[in-house]
């Protein structure tokens, strides 16, 4: 896969992007980063990337014409690429959408300042517009940053076991179960027995109710979301009972 990032601010991906497993994912040749300061695909002589916009209101506007070059060199040897719009107003991001995403052969993210783009740029550049949340940041860079974490880490061959991606919180539907590690009596505070049993069927029961238990606790909302096994539903009127 590769993934580019059109930016007024290069610099901010120097750390993300050759840190941890972003860093060894670039190692293991299953992603290609590329950042791009779209600023020098700007026509004018100031290099100025942004307007007042039409009609009034404070703020600036990001102009269309920067945007739509620097995609356009970037895509001139790549076939129908994601160009994700990193914005407050986008549907908000997802494990389903990441999973989405690292099925993609090119993603490209532009990021962002100021009042806002062009609308042009919504209606006639981008394929998907994004959020992380319900809130606001002073550009697209950190979002982009997220995202891209989120997806690079499903591309086969990037984590040391296959099966963490699998069984993430949300990639299942459901929260992830609680985990332990040695010692098993820390302090007092002592491993689950069930865990140091050895018996892989009961283990793995009590993983499915524990995630349940977790997400029942924490996100309700994903359960209603969820249609439930026939052993999913037993396990979770056994927590529901002992609950009361």
């Amino acid at each position: 896969m590769r993934i580019d990032f059109l930016t007024l601010f290069p610099d901010m991906f120097f750390g993300v992007l050759h840190s941890s497993i972003l860093k060894q994912a670039q190692e293991k040749k299953a992603v290609k980063f590329g950042v791009t300061d779209f600023r020098s695909y700007a026509d004018n002589k100031h290099k100025k990337v942004d307007d007042y916009p039409y009609g009034g209101g404070a703020g600036m506007v990001l102009s269309p014409q920067p945007l739509f070059d620097a995609v356009s060199e970037l895509t001139k040897n790549s076939d129908s690429p994601r160009i994700i719009l990193m914005c407050p107003q986008g549907a908000t991001f997802s494990q389903r959408k990441a999973e989405e995403f690292a099925r993609e052969e090119h993603l490209i993210f532009l990021c962002g300042h100021y009042e806002g783009y062009d609308e042009r740029i919504r209606e006639h550049l981008v394929t998907d517009e994004i959020s992380i949340g319900d809130y606001v940041l002073t550009g697209g860079e950190l979002g982009a940053m997220v995202v891209a974490d989120s997806v690079t880490r499903l591309l086969p061959g990037v984590l040391g076991n296959e099966i963490s991606a699998v069984t993430d919180s949300h990639s299942t539907g459901l929260l992830e179960h609680p985990h332990y590690t040695r010692p098993a009596d820390f302090r007092g505070m002592k491993v689950p027995d069930v865990l140091l049993s050895g018996h892989h069927a009961k283990i793995e029961r009590w993983r499915k109710k524990e995630a349940l238990r977790r997400t029942l606790e924490r996100r309700p909302d994903l359960l209603k979301q969820r249609q439930l096994t026939e052993e999913e539903e037993l396990l979770l009127k056994e927590i529901e009972q002992n609950e009361k």
